[in-house]
C-alpha cells in the first residue's frame, strides 16, 4: 500500500509494516512545499488512525520523537509563511496600493490645509495652495527671499502678512518638505497602479481608466469577485449609503456609485445619466470578465461603448417634459 506523507512516500503491507520508503531530505523549505502540494492533490493520504510519527521513526526519517515534532513544527511554520506570501496575488497588490493611496490622499490633504493656514498668516496674498505652496515654501521660506524674477515678487514685498521669524521659517520649510515628499509618493503609487492595471486588467483599464478600475477591484475584494458581479451591481458599487436609504426610506434608487467619475457619465446630461451609467456598467462587466478568464485586450470595447453612449444622447436630445397639472378644480357632484 502506497502512502504519501509530509516527509516522503512509504510502502506498507496490510498489517502496516513498512516494506520500503522514498524519503525527502530534511530541508525545511522542500518539506513545506511538498506538504502544500500534498494538501492540494490529496493523493494516497494516510488512512485514518495511521501513526505518522512511528512511521517516520521506523523508516529512518527521524531518530526520535523529539526530532520528529521539532521538524514538523518548523515545516508547519514554513508552510504557513509560504501560504501567506503566495496569497498576495497581483490584484491584491493593486488593492493594497489603492488603500495606501487613499491614506496618502487623506494625510496630504490634511497637512496641505494646515500648511496653507499656517503660512497664510505670513503671506496671505500668495494665492497658492497644495503642492505649489509647499514647493514655494521649500524654495524661499520667508517672502523676503522671493527673487525679482518670480511672479509673486510684487505681492511679496507689499504683503500685509506678519514677519516670519527664523525659527518659524526653518520649521515651515521642514513641514513643507514633508508635504512635498507625500505628493511625490502619491505620484509613484499612481504610476504603480497604472502599470499594474495594464498587466492584470487591461480591458478594465481601457474602459474605466487605471484609478477607477483599481478602486472597483478594491471595493469588490479581488478581480474574481468583480468578474462575478452583474453589471447592475457594478453600476452602484460605492453607493452603499444611498442604496440603504433607498431600501429603508423608499428614497430614489441610486443610478451610479463610484463609476460617476467616469467621463462618459459625469459629462452626460442629467436626463440620460442613468442610461449612460447602465451602458458603462455593462461594458465594465464584460471587460473584467475578459480580463479574468482570458486576459486578452480588446480595443473595440471602448469604441462600442462610445457608440452606444452617442446613440443614447442622440435619441434623448432634450430633457423629458414634466406633466402639466390642470389648474381647474374637479367639479363637485350635486346631491339630489
Amino acid at each position: 500500500m502506497k502512502i504519501n506523507t509530509w516527509f516522503g512516500t512509504i510502502e506498507t503491507d496490510r498489517d502496516g509494516e513498512i516494506l520500503g520508503s522514498r524519503l525527502l531530505s530534511k530541508d525545511i523549505r522542500e518539506l513545506a512545499l511538498h506538504s502544500l502540494d500534498l494538501r492540494n492533490s490529496r493523493a494516497d493520504l494516510p488512512p485514518e488512525g495511521f501513526d505518522l510519527k512511528a512511521a517516520a521513526i521506523r523508516s529512518g526519517f527521524a531518530e526520535s520523537t523529539a526530532e520528529y515534532y521539532s521538524l514538523l513544527h518548523e515545516v508547519t511554520l514554513e508552510a504557513a509563511k509560504l501560504q501567506v506570501s503566495g496569497a498576495l496575488t497581483p490584484d491584491q497588490r493593486i488593492i493594497q496600493a489603492v488603500e495606501a493611496l487613499n491614506d496618502i490622499n487623506e494625510t496630504t490633504n490634511a497637512l496641505s490645509e494646515r500648511l496653507s493656514e499656517w503660512y497664510g498668516g505670513y503671506f496671505p496674498e500668495s494665492g497658492l495652495g497644495g503642492e505649489d505652496l509647499a514647493l514655494f515654501i521649500v524654495k524661499y521660506g520667508s517672502r523676503k527671499n522671493v527673487g525679482s524674477e518670480d511672479p509673486l515678487y510684487s505681492k511679496a514685498i507689499n504683503s500685509m502678512g506678519a514677519k516670519l521669524e527664523p525659527a518659524d521659517e526653518a520649521l515651515l520649510r521642514g513641514f513643507a518638505e514633508n508635504v512635498c515628499i507625500l505628493y511625490e509618493q502619491r505620484r509613484q503609487i499612481e504610476a504603480y497602479i497604472e502599470n499594474s492595471m495594464e498587466l492584470v486588467a487591461p480591458n478594465l483599464k481601457l474602459i474605466a481608466g487605471p484609478m477607477l478600475g483599481a478602486r472597483l477591484i478594491s471595493l469588490a475584494g479581488n478581480l474574481e469577485k468583480l468578474a462575478a458581479f452583474p453589471s447592475s451591481t457594478i453600476q452602484v458599487i460605492g453607493a452603499s449609503k444611498a442604496l440603504f436609504k433607498h431600501l429603508r426610506a423608499r428614497a430614489p434608487s441610486p443610478k451610479h456609485g463610484i463609476i460617476y467619475s467616469h467621463p462618459l457619465i459625469n459629462t452626460a446630461p442629467w436626463w440620460v445619466r442613468g442610461k449612460v451609467a447602465r451602458a458603462v456598467a455593462s461594458k465594465l462587466s464584460l471587460a473584467v470578465r475578459i480580463d479574468f478568464y482570458s486576459g486578452e485586450k480588446d480595443p473595440s470595447l471602448m469604441e462600442k461603448l462610445e457608440a452606444k453612449v452617442l446613440q443614447i444622447r442622440t435619441l434623448n436630445p432634450r430633457p423629458p417634459q414634466k406633466k402639466q397639472e390642470s389648474g381647474e378644480k374637479p367639479k363637485r357632484r350635486r346631491r339630489k
